[in-house]
């Protein structure tokens, strides 16, 4: 239950509120075949940060499992 309320309130971050926006945006935009140049640039970078932070995240946790393990 925990885990459940710890995600729920990772999920009311600002970045990650951003970037489900951004998605829905992005759905609406495809759906209507409306999609621009200039949005799509700023979805990607959004994205690519969002995904890189979370990527970094788990990378530090592996990180700090190794020393752990060998310290």
């Amino acid at each position: 239950m925990e885990l459940i309320k710890k995600r729920g309130a990772n999920l009311l971050s600002v970045k990650s509120l951003t970037t489900l926006t951004l998605t829905a945006v992005f759905a609406v935009m495809a759906l209507r075949g409306t999609i621009s140049q200039d949005f799509m640039t700023v979805y990607a970078v959004v994205i690519a940060f969002y995904f890189g932070t979370q990527s970094q995240k788990v990378q530090d946790a592996v990180d700090a499992g190794k020393d752990g393990a060998n310290g």
